[in-house]
């Protein structure tokens, strides 16, 4: 017998308490999922074994991570030890460790590092907020200064540049996807 095996075995009694717990019947619940009662019937006793399919309704109708239906065990230490980058007069520190994917960074620029802006182009979509300090950003034929608070989001195909404003510091986050998803899409309706 395998882990998995052991993992699985669990997962009946686990719906069946969750299923009491939710003062549910199997007709309901069948109603909720569009799962048979006898499937679910099964799923409970043991008889049939818990696939993705059937799990994923399942935990959308008891409002639980899936984790929870199959007891997964815990993931170990979520916090991430970033080895810091300094590159184009900025220290950089990756937050995230999604390599193919999209990734965080937050980026501190010291005072007095003053450099003239070099736009440069890659293939990838950009989301920014500004922590602390003043960020001027080249992006194309825009020159802007961003306050903290503030956030911009471009497709880093436009020639762009980040700086400090005044020359003082500047921390900032940047979720970057390579891909060139959108990160955060916003639409305003039109004035009438």
């Amino acid at each position: 017998m395998t882990a998995t095996d052991d993992v699985l075995r669990e997962v009946g009694p686990r719906l069946r308490a969750l299923r009491r717990k939710s003062g549910s019947t199997l007709a309901a619940l069948a109603e909720t999922t569009g799962i048979s009662v006898s499937t679910l019937s099964r799923l409970e006793s043991g008889q049939r074994k818990a696939t993705l399919e059937l799990l994923l309704p399942l935990a959308q109708a008891y409002r639980v991570p899936l984790d929870e239906l199959v007891g997964a065990p815990p993931t170990g230490d979520p916090r991430v030890h970033p080895r810091p980058i300094t590159a184009h007069g900025q220290l950089i520190l990756p937050l995230s460790r999604n390599p193919g994917g999209a990734q965080a960074f937050k980026h501190i620029i010291a005072a007095g590092e003053r450099q003239e802006p070099e736009p440069k182009t890659h293939e990838g979509y950009e989301w920014l907020y500004v922590l602390s300090g003043k960020l001027r950003l080249v992006l194309g034929e825009h020159d802007l200064v961003l306050p903290p608070g503030e956030a911009a989001e471009f497709d880093t195909r436009v020639p762009h540049w980040f700086g400090s404003a005044g020359g003082g510091p500047v921390e900032f986050l940047s979720i970057f996807d390579r891909q060139g998803a959108r990160i955060h899409v916003r639409a305003r309706p039109k004035s009438p």
